[in-house]
């Protein structure tokens, strides 16, 4: 009986530890969306809302569609840092206020070891294909809206 129970316990072991390898090696499943309004556009946007989902964020996606982005929610305003670890797809990111307004916007490369820390503390970070805000004439102090 010994036996059977320790075969099952490893075999659970091996499996919890095949699972977290593969959190590290692979791209999290596409998150809940909600729509963004800034302007006329309109982005997809998925939520990470939990430490495991901000945690794995865009790590590596293989692609963003032009109007997708992540939104990065988090319960207080708060001094934010980003990086692009395992991102393989160059990427813009807007940190934004409690009341939906973009305070700053930075450019992230591809690149290990870079870090993107917020100037002002934020409750939400919006990540976006590099160069989407410039594209679509998004800037600073802009307010953000979501669809119903």
């Amino acid at each position: 009986m010994k036996s059977i129970t320790h075969c099952i316990a490893t075999l659970l072991l091996s499996f919890s530890f095949f699972a977290m390898a593969n959190a590290d090696t692979q791209a999290q499943p596409k998150l809940q969306v909600v729509g963004l309004n800034m302007g006329d556009k309109t982005l997809v946007t998925e939520i990470a809302n939990t430490p495991d989902q901000r945690y794995m964020g865009l790590s590596f996606r293989q692609s963003l569609a032009e109007n997708e982005a992540m939104l990065f929610v988090y319960t207080r305003e708060q001094p934010l840092v980003f990086t692009m670890r395992n991102t393989l797809i160059p990427l813009s990111i807007a940190y934004i206020s409690e009341d939906f307004v973009i305070n700053e916007i930075y450019d992230m490369p591809v690149g290990d070891n870079l870090l993107f820390p917020s100037k002002a503390p934020a409750k939400y970070a919006l990540e976006v294909n590099q160069g989407w805000f410039k594209r679509n004439n998004i800037d600073v102090g802009y307010q953000i809206k979501m669809n119903p």
